[in-house]
């Protein structure tokens, strides 16, 4: 009776199938968004692949669109199985190409793993738009141009790795806004400016928490943050100074919290130069470009090679029946925009490079942790250590070279920069242990013994003061003439080393000095950027270092640079310092009164001997003299340090029993 009484309140039956109709019709709504979801993350992932132009481990051959799915591909994670792309690691793959904007369309992206790869160009603006990205590694690579602005977008990021490309222009202010940024790495890069953030105040990641206010990257929340090796300049802001000083090693700044930064010289020439990226080279050139011109036109090109190809091996033919001439090797420009009068026939012993020891890059990427160890860098070189297979320890220069701006004149210097290191042979110089030369990857490299204790910068400058006593101060010094007697006297031709300082001394653990030439690349650029388009018949460039008078006056000029290492002993001062000057002006004064030459002397130094610092006077007197033709020969100064400077256990006896103990470690 009841329920009849209410006969309005039950739900009529068409209702209920509307609601059933409703969730149904919602079911395939989601299933539809999910699919064009998943069509949208395709077509992104498929230009991405478009812009890959050298996949040499086939690491992308299952990406295809045939089933529009593409959580089953190599290196891609998805949310749910065929749900949205929230992971893309590919990470050492030796991918070669450009990264494709459309990367910008996964929307639901949160991992973006490309490390370790060749790939080049800038970054893409469109990678600020991913709001769900959380880690951005784009590390390792040969990317240029400037650091997006964009990137202050990515409001759910945590970790962003730059380092070791070849970025330039200034790190953006607007990565302060990024709230959740614990990780940044943008060393060894070719960053300029000064860091954004203020010079005031002092922040930490835990006391910065909460504030909302910023200004550039302060306050901080980063528990990692590495800016070195670039070319920064000013203050190093306050709230960053938290962080370790190798974080900001390598630079430009004019700061008293910073350490070992970059010579004068080197921040005066990064800071004009145009090279962009780690390759070095001032317009870097996308292959991807060529792809895109019309089949026609490649058929035309290919023809054209081909029947230039035959016309130089028939005019080579020719010359090699009507003049005997000695073996040459044919060295063409790689680079497409020289013309055929820049090719040119260089004679190079091609027996005896054949006959020196030659790495593959294989093995010298084993020995180096995949080229991740990295000890030193320079606009011209990356330095790796590694060690190889029977055991050594080496150290690896590679030349920051791109292949479409290697021309012959390169070539040429580096096959003779090689034979010319492969005839040294002192124990004061560091073992020459052999070179690569691939071209697939483009590779050029030499490789050394390793020196594990460092360099005489690093132990004068900012080791303990204590472990480079006066007699180990007095061993490196006479070893170090002893070296540069050897390549000045001993060897025929001379041998003089490019940019001799206290940075190209390394020391081994028994305080031995070994002469390193590291800064050979430097040289070949700035004599390529002015040699003229031939060469002299001896094969090398002309007026630059070939001649009897320019030999010379490279080798007096690493006679006054020893002079100048010779104060850095003495003295524990810098070269040169922004509030302090050069060290050679300031020693001056005290060099013209031999009463006055105590104070050269590093106040935390002890046992120092008189008769020495007075022979070291003497011999730092004279290679610093402004007229060249005054600097005496390394076989007269090394004699001179040998014969004044007694190292005999004897000698040492007589000063003390404490300095006796010093020498037994010391020797």
């Amino acid at each position: 009776m009841t329920w009849r009484g209410a006969a309005a309140a039950p739900v009529p039956v068409p209702s209920l199938l509307q609601v059933l109709l409703a969730l149904h019709c919602g079911v395939v709504f989601l299933q539809c968004s999910a699919a064009s979801a998943m069509s949208g993350d395709v077509s992104a992932l498929m230009a991405f692949k478009r812009a890959i132009i050298e996949d040499p481990h086939s690491v992308l051959s299952d990406w295809t669109d045939a089933d529009g799915n593409a959580c089953d591909w190599h290196g891609v994670i998805c949310s749910a199985p065929q749900g949205s792309v929230i992971s893309l690691k590919l990470s050492n793959s030796s991918l070669k190409g450009f990264i494709a904007p459309e990367l910008g369309r996964l929307n639901f992206l949160q991992e973006l793993y490309l490390d370790h790869n060749l790939f080049f160009g800038t970054i893409p603006k469109l990678i600020g738009s991913l709001r769900n990205l959380r880690v951005l590694d784009l590390s390792v690579n040969r990317l240029t141009g400037p650091i997006p602005s964009k990137l202050g977008g990515l409001s759910s990021v945590s970790v962003i790795n730059f380092h070791s490309n070849g970025l330039s222009g200034k790190i953006p202010s607007e990565l302060g806004k990024l709230q959740n940024l614990v990780e940044l790495r943008l060393d060894r890069n070719r960053l300029k400016g000064s860091i954004p953030g203020s010079k005031t105040g002092s922040f930490s990641p835990t006391s910065s928490i909460g504030s909302t206010a910023h200004n550039g990257l302060c306050p901080s929340r980063l528990y990692v943050g590495d800016f070195s090796y670039n070319f920064l300049v000013g203050k190093i802001p306050s709230c960053l100074k938290y962080l370790p000083r190798s974080s900001f090693q390598g630079n430009c700044f004019q700061d008293e919290y910073s350490t070992q930064q970059r010579a004068l010289q080197i921040c005066m020439s990064g800071s004009t130069g145009q090279r962009g990226g780690i390759n070095g080279s001032k317009h870097p050139v996308h292959k991807h470009e060529r792809m895109q011109q019309p089949t026609w036109l490649l058929v035309l090109e290919i023809a054209t090679g081909v029947l230039l190809v035959v016309f130089v091996i028939t005019g080579i033919v020719t010359a090699s029946r009507s003049c005997k001439l000695k073996p040459s090797i044919r060295i063409s420009s790689w680079n497409r925009s020289k013309s055929w009068s820049d090719e040119i026939t260089v004679l190079i012993d091609s027996d005896m490079l054949k006959s020196l020891p030659k790495l593959s890059r294989q093995e010298l990427e084993v020995a180096c942790e995949d080229f991740s160890n990295i000890i030193g860098s320079s606009p011209e070189t990356v330095v790796y250590k590694g060690t190889m297979k029977d055991g050594p320890e080496v150290s690896v220069i590679s030349l920051c070279a791109f292949e479409g701006h290697w021309t012959s004149h390169h070539e040429l210097f580096y096959q003779n920069k090689v034979i010319d290191l492969s005839r040294l042979n002192h124990e004061n110089i560091a073992k020459f242990l052999g070179y690569c030369r691939e071209s697939d990857p483009f590779s050029r490299m030499l490789v050394f013994e390793y020196a594990s204790n460092g360099t005489l910068f690093e132990h004068l400058h900012y080791g303990d003061g204590a472990q480079l006593s006066w007699l180990r101060r007095m061993k490196i010094a006479i070893g170090i003439a002893q070296g540069l007697r050897y390549l000045h006297t001993e060897l025929q031709p001379p041998f003089a080393i490019s940019e001799l300082n206290s940075n190209s001394v390394y020391v081994t653990e028994d305080f031995t000095p070994k002469l390193v030439d590291f800064e050979c690349w430097k040289m070949m650029f700035s004599k390529h950027e002015k040699a003229p388009s031939h060469f002299n018949s001896k094969g090398s460039f002309p007026g630059h270092g070939d001649s009897a008078e320019d030999k010379h006056a490279d080798i007096q000029g690493n006679t006054y640079a020893f002079g100048v290492i010779l104060l850095e002993i003495i003295s524990g001062r810098l070269p040169y310092c922004k509030d302090k000057g050069y060290l050679v002006d300031w020693a001056t004064k005290f060099l013209q009164q031999p009463e006055e030459i105590g104070k050269l002397v590093d106040p935390e130094l002890s046992n120092v001997r008189t008769e020495d610092l007075a022979v070291l006077c003497s011999v730092v007197s004279r290679c610093i003299d402004p007229d060249p033709s005054k600097r005496p020969s390394m076989q007269i100064i090394t004699g001179v340090l040998e014969n004044g400077i007694d190292l005999s256990a004897a000698a040492i006896l007589k000063e003390s029993l404490l300095a006796w103990a010093e020498l037994a470690l010391a020797l």
